[in-house]
């Protein structure tokens, strides 16, 4: 990554289970070049973490918010850390189960 990182998790809430918003955001993810995961939450949201170039991170925030054509996206609750995570490797966006 490069030397300058940021790291941020959120929540998404909204109709964002079963609307394909987990491989959305691995799609966007990868293409952006960040590293993280997603997953979905027992009750109806979708958490994830993301890591790389703040500008690359602020990007993946902006079609997050905006979630796939299915999803409705209500809300997204953010931490922002400027320190690098223990994240799967460069580039590597990964789905939790």
């Amino acid at each position: 990554m490069s030397a300058v990182c940021r790291r941020v998790r959120g929540v998404v809430r909204g109709d964002v289970q079963m609307v394909g918003f987990r491989a959305f955001a691995q799609r966007i993810a990868v293409g952006l070049e960040l590293a993280g995961w997603v997953r979905n939450l027992p009750d109806g949201s979708v958490e994830f973490e993301a890591e790389g170039a703040p500008d690359r991170v602020a990007e993946f925030l902006a079609r997050v918010r905006e979630g796939p054509r299915m999803a409705a996206v209500e809300t997204l609750d953010l931490t922002l850390d400027q320190e690098p995570a223990s994240l799967p490797p460069r580039f590597r966006f990964e789905i939790r189960y």
